[in-house]
């Protein structure tokens, strides 16, 4: 393992994201959410890697939400094995309740809500103070326009939030990198990639956003780097926020008409 190479090649991005939004400390016990895609085994491997690249020590916890779809996890437990870790499994009802008893038509927001609350409850019983999720910088764009589109409002997730009602830290240290970064990764390094067995798989508004953000990077190739910029840096004098005034008005000298409502000439509705 050059790990010369994985500092220079996408490590770099992964410790500005940390520090940017500070993810992680010395001594932390984090759970790693291991879904069986890739990006979550990739998401390992970087934890794997930073335990070498970092200054300091911390904890890592890999575990592995069991929907019931009858996964094979031999692959996963061998892939964490090979990494130094122990894959802990959490068996719940979430199929059976998403698609049977509740029989949902949009079943993705309540499947993912009982898989990060099994998550995060498992992690606080591992002792875990921080919970890493394996989004990058494609899922943090899809979200905006899904929320634009769908919802009618601006934003996406945060690379990093407490949650005081768990008392736990969810932070996502991909976010700085590109779904092709690591698609690129999972196929250099052959890591197991266990087929999602959910019917909805590649049917989701999600999917439809992504085929959608093809079409933008084919025409603008800097469209990703460009967003991730403009999430950094918001512009908030273009944002429409009631109530709020962006800079102070001049005070008006005693006998200036002013064009509020006391002004005769002019009433403001």
């Amino acid at each position: 393992m050059n790990k010369k190479h994985y500092g220079k090649w996408f490590l770099t991005r992964v410790k500005k994201a940390s520090l940017d939004f500070d993810m992680i400390r010395e001594n932390d016990r984090i759970a790693v959410g291991i879904s069986g895609g890739k990006d979550s085994s990739a998401l390992l491997f970087i934890f794997h890697l930073l335990k070498y690249h970092l200054p300091f020590d911390f904890q890592v916890v890999p575990i592995y939400v069991d929907l019931g779809f009858g996964m094979d996890l031999e692959p996963l437990e061998t892939f964490c094995r090979d990494l130094g870790f122990e894959l802990i499994t959490v068996p719940t009802d979430i199929r059976e309740v998403v698609f049977e008893a509740r029989q949902e038509k949009n079943p993705c927001s309540l499947c993912a809500k009982m898989r990060k609350g099994a998550l995060i409850t498992r992690a606080k019983e591992m002792n875990c103070n921080k919970v890493a999720m394996g989004h990058h910088l494609d899922d943090a764009i899809e979200t905006f326009f899904l929320n634009l589109f769908y919802a009618g409002k601006l934003g996406s997730f945060s690379p990093s939030i407490y949650l005081d009602r768990m008392d736990i830290t969810l932070i996502r240290p991909m976010i700085y990198l590109s779904e092709d970064t690591l698609i690129s990764l999972v196929r250099s390094h052959g890591f197991p990639v266990v087929k999602n067995r959910c019917p909805m798989d590649g049917l989701t508004k999600r999917q439809d956003i992504k085929e959608w953000m093809r079409g933008l990077t084919d025409t603008y190739p800097d469209f990703r780097e460009k967003f991730r910029n403009a999430l950094r840096n918001p512009d908030l004098h273009g944002i429409w926020v009631p109530g709020l005034t962006l800079g102070q008005p001049p005070e008006r000298k005693e006998g200036e008409h002013g064009t509020g409502s006391d002004d005769p000439q002019r009433t403001c509705i």
